[in-house]
This record gives structure tokens, sequence and C-alpha cells, in this order.
């Protein structure tokens, strides 16, 4: 790794000579060497010389389990549309080489190659084209492809990394967007805007070159809806989510305690799906809820972040079937309760469940319920046998590949909850809140 080194100050004993016109050969030298290592003040105006020298520094990080991404320093240039970074007196080609890439997807999920077929790749160049728009602040190159379509993953692949990664800058970084998707910018425009205090671009169609003073290229991610607290110890999931609360102006703080002086009744939102993992029996749901003292609210997850943010922060319990609905967790107020419905009756489903939902909520602050579903209340009972493998041997439905697997449990299957059985789940519930 090339690091430059500024050391542009002189013993005592030296400038005392210098200041005596002694040595000026020497004097004449360290002027030059002063030149040469001046640190860098801002990328070079367009029409400079581009063989003139600066500091530069990069430094990649290739041995994250969930991304790949570089962070550099000195006169960065980018040229959007031919995917062309270009960074002088490095040679970025042997790192690369060394860890098999020929450059870099700037996306959150580099071993998933389904989700990587959507991410543009970045390629390096030594070769430095002139500027034709200075920027006096970083940059962060990041990826709106992959998964991004899907709600859970536009969470825990771009907005969380994103956060971790800019909000260091205070506003003071400029976001380039690869693969820019116009219904995903304006769905999450409140959460762009809070970060940045300069308006997205869409690299991909610059046919210009943009010069940065340092630029990070891909973002930072630990696990699902997570954040590291070793490599981010500065922010937490409970930081996040005072973002998201400040970002979307959201009441509450703090869940419903059930017992204090609070006199109204605790919410319970249950979330609806229409096309797959549809809750068949809602309404005997939604009755058993008010029965037990719930305020109940059915919806689905809205696209309308705003809307959909306000009506959860309301809540006080919220539960649904696993899928990326459950995402909206995120706005919860403190020490609700979630309760996850597990759509799979036997297996070890329960990890993925977990994995997704399940230990993330708990570093949210909520209180976390999990119900797994038997397999009378499951709609595949009405397809197959009580001895079937689909109930009793899910690790062979596994065998056959995750799209089979996935459409066999999460695309074209229902569920019916046991009412009284899930009594139980919903009373414990009521008991947290008055903890």
């Amino acid at each position: 790794m090339y690091n430059s080194i500024v050391d542009g100050s002189f013993s005592q004993h030296w400038q005392k000579k210098m200041r005596r016109g002694v040595f000026f050969g020497g004097l004449v030298l360290g002027f030059f060497i002063c030149i040469y290592f001046t640190p860098y003040q801002g990328p070079l105006p367009f029409g400079a010389d581009v063989t003139t020298r600066v500091k530069s520094r990069i430094v990649c990080h290739f041995t994250e389990p969930e991304s790949d991404f570089c962070e550099m320093h000195g006169d960065i240039r980018i040229l959007g549309n031919s995917s062309t970074i270009f960074i002088p007196d490095f040679r970025v080609a042997d790192m690369f080489t060394k860890n098999n890439l020929s450059g870099i997807k700037p996306y959150a999920r580099k071993t998933d190659e389904i989700a990587l077929e959507h991410v543009r790749q970045f390629s390096f160049s030594q070769e430095m084209p002139r500027c034709t728009q200075n920027h006096r602040v970083p940059a962060i190159l990041f990826s709106i492809g992959g998964y991004t379509g899907n709600y859970f993953h536009s969470f825990t692949d771009v907005v969380i990394p994103l956060y971790t990664t800019s909000r260091k800058f205070n506003g003071q970084v400029q976001f380039l967007l690869a693969d820019k998707n116009g219904s995903w910018t304006t769905k999450f425009q409140v959460v762009l805007k809070k970060l940045s205090n300069y308006e997205a671009i869409d690299i991909d169609k610059e046919d210009g070159v943009h010069c940065f003073p340092s630029m990070i290229i891909g973002l930072k991610k630990y696990k699902e809806l997570s954040i590291d607290p070793l490599t981010s110890p500065d922010y937490s999931m409970t930081n996040f989510r005072e973002f998201l609360r400040s970002s979307y102006y959201l009441k509450r703080e703090y869940a419903i305690r059930l017992g204090s002086k609070e006199k109204r009744r605790p919410r319970l939102l249950i979330i609806s799906r229409k096309r797959t993992r549809t809750l068949m029996n809602e309404h005997e749901l939604v009755t058993m809820g008010q029965n037990l003292g719930f305020d109940v609210v059915v919806a689905e997850a809205r696209s309308n972040i705003s809307e959909v943010s306000q009506l959860v922060n309301s809540c006080d319990v919220l539960m649904g079937v696993h899928g990326a609905g459950l995402t909206n967790i995120v706005f919860l107020p403190k020490n609700a309760v979630f309760i996850q419905v597990l759509p799979i009756p036997s297996g070890d489903f329960e990890r993925i469940a977990r994995t997704s939902f399940g230990d993330p909520s708990e570093t949210m602050n909520l209180r976390y319920l999990e119900y797994k579903i038997s397999e009378k209340e499951s709609s595949l009972i009405q397809k197959y046998p009580l001895d079937h493998e689909v109930f009793k041997n899910t690790h062979t439905i596994a065998e056959k590949g995750w799209f089979y697997f996935k459409s066999m449990y999460l695309e074209n299957q229902n569920v019916k909850l046991d009412v009284l059985r899930f009594k139980t789940t919903l009373l414990e519930a009521l008991q947290m809140l008055s903890m």
C-alpha cells in the first residue's frame, strides 16, 4: 500500500544553518522536497497540469464478510459513464490482482452473485484526465442496484450502511449513486437529504470528470439490520433509530408501560400481506386482540415511508409473518414488543428468522417474541399429508436449492393462526409491556 508521509519540518539545527545562509545547496534541495510532498489542497482546476504530483493514499478492505470498500485520499477523479476512477501515483492493479478482483462493485452483499449481476463495477486508472467539475467535500460512491427493490434489502444493504459510512461527515459529503433507481431515491429522499447537504449525483450518466479531495467506494456493512459496535463505536442501532425518529419527526420515544398513569390502551399493529404468507384469519386476530385490551390496527407496509413510520411509531406491539414488511420495526418506540410469525412448521428456519429480524430487534431496544406455526396452521396442509417431507424434513427441501425452498414456504404458503394458541403470545406481550 502506498502511503506518502508528509514531513515539511526540519530540525532546529538545520533551520539555523539555513537561516545563516549555510549549506545553500541543502536549502535548494529541501525546497524541492517540500514542493514534492506538499499536502493535498483540493482537486486541480480545469486545465491544470495533470503531471503535478500530489499526496495520495488508498486503503481497501477486502476481508469484510459483507462488503468490499476502499477509502481514498488525494486527487481523486471519476468519469462516471465509463465507470472509471482515477488516482495518481498508485498501482491499484496489484492490490486487486492479489484479491482476484478486476474492480469493485459498491454494493454491500459481495458474495451474492445474483445481486451483483445488477451492480455496476468500477475500475481504476492512473491516467489523470482534466477536471471538468471540482468538489471541495468528500464523496461516497454506492450502488442502489442489487436487491433494493425489496424493502428489507434497501435498509440492510444500503440505508444502514450508508448511515454508518457517512454520518461522520455531518452532511459535508457528496453522494454518487450508481445504478440509480428513481423510485428508490424518491422513497428514501428524507434519509439522503438528512445525511448529505448536496443533491445526489447520478454518476452513471455523468460524461464529465468529477474531482474530489477524498472518496469512499462502497458501504461498510456488518450484519442484517445491524451496526458493528467494534468498527463503528460512535454509532449503534439505537443511534440509527434516533436518527430516523428525528428525520421523520416521530413523536414517541418509548412504548406504553402498563400499570403506569397512562390511560390509553396499548396499540397492536398487524402487518398485513396480500400476495404471499397471508394471514387468512386477520378478522379473528383483530377480535381477540380487542378482547385482550388492545387497540388493533391492520395495515400493509406501504411505500410512503413518512406515513408508515408515523403509524408504526404510534404502536406498542407489532406482529406479522416473516417478510420484508417487518423491517418497519426500525420505527417502533423503545421497549415495544415485536412478534415474528415463522411460516415453516418445522426445520431450522428459525436461524433465518433470527438473523433477519430477531437478533437485530434486540439491538434496537425492542422485546422479541417468536411464534412458530404448526402444520395445521399452514395452507400447505391442503396439499400435502402430515407425514410429507414438506412438514417433517425441511432439510430435504432446502437441499433442492434456495429458490425451491423460497417458492415452497415463502411464495406459495399462507397461514391461519390458531387463535387460542396465539392468545398465549399476545398475553406474553402484554406482560412485557408491564415490565
